[in-house]
């Protein structure tokens, strides 16, 4: 324990420095027990003493490997071995003394109570040695005055363990000057030297500027109470970070680097949807169910949340070989006892697709594949009609074919009222397989609407991160955008609730919450970089993309919507349309792919879907001549 820079002190040091402590110890119970004064013949009967538990002390530690754990990273099971060897050394000696006292002499030649102090004074002298040579370590390595302060909120046990976590981890340069709890029976109190203060004076403890961040710890804290701490914090210029779930903890234990800032994902998160577990079970369970655009983030998740349901067998479908193959390396890790299998097929090639659903006969398809990028598809229409339009028709043809159940659609809020290309081919994907569930005798169709998805590939947020990475600037094209959002797994959850609860024939829309403006968004991810909006990352306006509208919608003005049994979840009331004149419009429209003209194809789309009016688009003189 001296070496207090660089490398490690020599076991054998360690060691005699504890016999050192050892001896010291055994002194003192002497001095205690006679007040100072110790009697002619203890002092005769030392020379026994002190050799016998020296050499019982030393064996222990040498046999316990006391000397072999590293002082500066002294915890607490180290401090229990120790109590332990000590404990099991005193128990050796007082042994010894039954066996003076029957067999030798009549007499104990380490009275008891010397026994009791040497004990005591013994154990608080190796642990409080080892623990202020780590303090000093510590001190020295990292000194307090360059430490960052932060609060904890939650002194609860997730609390205790991410402080005492940050304690022991010599290289943090984090120092917790607080707790503060929503509990108020705990303000005042202390928890590990540090005060417990109520949430309430979360504000003015921040406004005093010495603190730095805020680390939340509570494990089941709400997505409105994080979302409240977070933009408390965010206006006194604290950082937040979130202690991750303890099933991620690393083999059940907390390391300090999983500390982390707070992703602006979580503050989009809503309470947990609670499902008809048992409802969806029955129609998934021991069934083939087929994924369409199984590669992609609404694909991929689809397929996760229907593993959990033990189907029969997971046919996963996508043209995208390397995330196909990705997600059949997770489902063969994670989902051992689901019969998986990848298909790289295209959702527009009969003959392909055909081979598919008479090889696997699948009771439900969910058909996520698709095209989905505003822009890309308004330069592009004559592929949004082969993939939206032809690739649902085709797919959506075949399970009546081969009698699936039940047919689930995943739709997009841009449907409604669509102001660019991609919104008007999905909305006639729609009303394809609204129309095909009129006349199918063995197929029931479903469709699921709903918003942006948090994460999902190419979406804003994480275009936002890596703009913040690169310097900036985080670009948005109108400053009055809004957007509606909702997680990946959420969303998933309610297709899956939706397609059980669906007779035939329903738009499900999902309940989206509030809207977000994009600006707003901007705003909190570049603050919770630890970065200044304006200052160190600028905000730049590009002007709205072609097809692109300021507020996105769920229903357009000519529907309603009915409740069903969860809350999160309703009919759309639409038009209904006869499958002879859908079949025949769309028939139309594919063929127009030929002759790559994209106005004659915009313009067949329009027809079809009357409500459909293009915004800052070349197409826009299409609905001036009407």
């Amino acid at each position: 324990m001296l070496n207090l820079k660089e490398g490690y002190t020599p076991r054998w040091i360690v060691w005699l420095i504890d016999i050192a402590i050892t001896a010291l110890a055994l002194f003192v119970a002497y001095l205690l027990r006679f007040d100072f004064s110790i009697p002619q013949m203890e002092i005769d009967t030392f020379r026994v003493v002190l050799p016998t538990i020296l050499g019982v002390r030393a064996l222990s530690y040498l046999l316990a490997r006391i000397p072999w754990a590293i002082v500066r990273y002294m915890s607490q099971k180290d401090a229990m071995r120790i109590l332990i060897t000590i404990l099991s050394g005193t128990a050796v000696f007082y042994i010894f003394n039954q066996i003076t006292f029957r067999f030798v002499n009549g007499i104990y030649y380490i009275p008891h109570s010397i026994l009791l102090i040497e004990f005591l004074a013994t154990t608080f002298g190796l642990i409080s040695s080892r623990l202020i040579y780590k303090a000093l370590w510590t001190e020295i390595r990292n000194p307090s005055s360059q430490k960052r302060n932060v609060i904890i909120y939650g002194a609860g046990e997730s609390g205790l363990i991410t402080k005492r976590t940050i304690d022991r981890d010599a290289a943090s340069d984090q120092r917790v000057r607080a707790f503060i709890d929503d509990d108020e029976s705990k303000a005042g109190r202390k928890l590990e030297g540090a005060t417990i203060y109520h949430t309430s004076k979360l504000s003015s403890l921040l406004e005093k500027k010495d603190v730095e961040e805020v680390i939340i710890s509570i494990q089941n804290i709400s997505a409105q109470r994080k979302q409240e701490i977070v933009d408390l914090c965010l206006s006194n210029n604290t950082k937040v970070l979130n202690v991750p779930p303890v099933a991620r903890w690393i083999n059940g234990e907390l390391s300090v680097r999983q500390i982390r800032k707070v992703q602006i994902e979580e503050l989009l998160e809503r309470e947990p949807i609670k499902l008809d577990e048992a409802n969806i079970s029955s129609q998934i369970k021991g069934k083939t169910i087929l994924v369409t655009g199984a590669a992609g983030s609404i694909g991929s998740e689809i397929a996760r949340q229907v593993a959990r349901f033990q189907p029969g067998k997971l046919i996963l479908l996508d043209q995208a070989e390397s995330p196909l193959y990705e997600l059949e390396i997770e489902c063969i890790e994670k989902y051992k006892d689901v019969q998986s299998e990848v298909v790289i097929g295209d959702v527009r090639n009969f003959q392909r697709m055909e081979n598919v659903f008479r090889t696997f006969r699948p009771n439900i398809v969910y058909h996520a594949a698709a095209y989905k990028h505003v822009p890309m598809m308004e330069l592009n229409p004559s592929e949004s009609i082969l993939t939206n339009v032809l690739g649902t028709r085709i797919t959506a043809d075949l399970a009546v074919k081969y009698g699936a159940q039940k047919f689930v659609m995943v739709s997009t809020d841009k449907a409604v009222n669509p102001t660019n290309v991609m919104g008007a081919s999905k909305r006639i994907a729609e009303i394809y397989t609204q129309s095909l569930n009129k006349v199918s005798q063995t197929t029931r169709f479903v469709t699921t609407r709903f918003g942006n998805v948090l994460g999902s590939n190419g979406s804003v947020i994480p275009r936002f991160k890596q703009q913040i990475e690169s310097g900036g600037p985080v670009t948005i094209t109108d400053p009055e955008i809004t957007r509606y959002f909702m997680t990946i797994p959420e969303a998933c959850r309610l297709v899956l609730e939706a397609g059980c609860m669906g007779k035939g024939g329903e738009i499900f829309i999902f309940d989206m919450g509030k809207s977000v403006k994009i600006i707003d968004l901007a705003r909190k991810m570049i603050l919770l970089s630890g970065l200044e909006p304006g200052k160190d990352i600028e905000i730049a306006i590009t002007g709205l993309r072609p097809g692109e509208k300021l507020y996105e919608e769920l229903l357009n003005n000519e529907e309603n919507t009915l409740p069903t049994h969860h809350p999160k979840i309703m009919i759309a009331r639409v038009a209904e349309y006869e499958y002879e004149k859908v079949a025949a419009d769309i028939a139309e429209l594919v063929s127009l792919f030929n002759g790559q003209n994209n106005v004659e194809i915009v313009s067949k789309m329009k027809a079809m879907v009357p409500e459909y009016v293009s915004n800052n688009s070349v197409f826009e003189k299409l609905d001036q001549r009407k």
